[in-house]
């Protein structure tokens, strides 16, 4: 699904990223770890053009995101809140991306159904702009959205951030049930070992903008060695 080579992004005389190779498998859930200034939310960045490569190719199923944009109609993401329309109200904000996706008002929300629980009650209905919520439900309204098209790869810079533990237990159901239920192929990032290793089946560690390691997560069988490795920075 997506394709990394020799990929360098600088910033001034910093390498931010340097990945000489990576490659994204269909359907999988792949998780993204490594310290604050890993490079985690650039590598994103430049998956989803908005950061222009210094030196390398980046393929979405087989289409160079650079040159092309068809991979926009079936790819899902929320990095951060800057992703949001904040003038509109959650239910105008989701109206809006059906709209772009051909969907109806009925199926917008059918759609939302799916997510009644993850919302709690507390987004739809409330007849406020997206900005005057909190940041855990800004979080929740751009994870929402991002999903709303059942896209075929959803990426997703630290989706448990500002959720409460409910939240995040309902958040990690999710992810996995909507990769089984649609075959969407995740990108995910997150600084909680335990969330994103439940999640995912395959880590990869980033440092300093390279990759250190890339494991099979069987059974949160990455965990420990996840731990090990922090535990000696």
């Amino acid at each position: 699904m997506i394709q990394i080579r020799n990929l360098i992004k600088t910033f001034n005389t910093n390498i931010a990223i340097q990945i000489e190779h990576l490659h994204i498998k269909n359907k999988e859930i792949v998780g993204l770890v490594g310290n604050n200034g890993a490079g985690k939310t650039t590598l994103f960045r430049l998956i989803l053009d908005l950061y222009e490569t210094d030196n390398g190719i980046i393929e979405s199923k087989g289409r160079n995101v650079a040159k092309y944009e068809d991979w926009k109609i079936y790819t899902g993401a929320f990095i951060d809140e800057g992703f949001l329309i904040e003038f509109l109200t959650p239910e105008e904000y989701f109206y809006f991306i059906g709209k772009c996706h051909n969907l109806t008002t009925a199926e917008v929300d059918s759609r939302l159904q799916y997510f009644e629980k993850f919302m709690g009650g507390e987004i739809l209905g409330k007849k406020k702009y997206i900005h005057s919520f909190s940041m855990g439900n800004k979080q929740k309204i751009g994870i929402i959205g991002a999903m709303l098209k059942h896209p075929e790869i959803l990426i997703l810079d630290e989706p448990f951030n500002y959720l409460d533990p409910s939240s995040q237990i309902e958040m990690k159901r999710l992810l996995i049930d909507f990769n089984q239920k649609y075959g969407t192929t995740m990108f995910l990032s997150s600084h909680n070992l335990e969330h994103i290793t439940e999640v995912s089946n395959r880590l990869l560690l980033l440092e300093k903008g390279t990759l250190l390691s890339d494991i099979k997560n069987i059974d949160n069988s990455a965990v420990l060695e996840l731990r090990n490795y922090f535990e000696k920075q």
